[in-house]
């Protein structure tokens, strides 16, 4: 008796780890969301807000921004708040550098519209300032 009890235990103790894997894994691929691929595309694609246009990072909404900023108001303004974005966010200082560089260019054309292109680098570089190393004196000197 004592030696049946033994092997039923010793059966048990091989054949329930596998028995209780097995089923655990059939009952996860038996749920909703664990589609097969074909599904898992169409409730990928639905899964959007409505648009179909790709996230756009922090940094591009930064820049565009400013730009729009820039032809609104005047490039002391887009520096001011790129310097303070910058501040607030650390993880744009890294795209600070182009971003003036392109507030440097778009003041040139800018001015260039206005004023003509004798005088407009020289209207857009009076804005310029150390806002991340002087790159918007460079986007200025880049179109001359």
């Amino acid at each position: 008796m004592n030696q049946a009890a033994r092997r039923i235990g010793k059966t048990l103790a091989l054949v329930l780890p596998v028995v209780l894997v097995l089923s655990g894994t059939l009952a996860v691929t038996r749920v909703p969301w664990a589609a097969s691929p074909s599904e898992a595309q169409v409730l990928t694609a639905s899964s959007h807000r409505g648009t179909m246009e790709p996230t756009t990072a922090p940094q591009d909404v930064l820049r565009r921004r400013l730009l729009a900023e820039l032809q609104e108001r005047n490039p002391g303004v887009a520096l001011t708040d790129l310097q303070t974005e910058t501040a607030r966010k650390p993880s744009l200082a890294r795209y600070c550098a182009g971003i003036a560089r392109a507030l440097g260019q778009a003041a040139v054309a800018k001015y260039t519209r206005l004023y003509g292109s004798l005088s407009a680098s020289r209207r857009a570089q009076a804005w310029s300032r150390p806002v991340c190393d002087t790159s918007f004196a460079s986007g200025v000197a880049s179109n001359r």
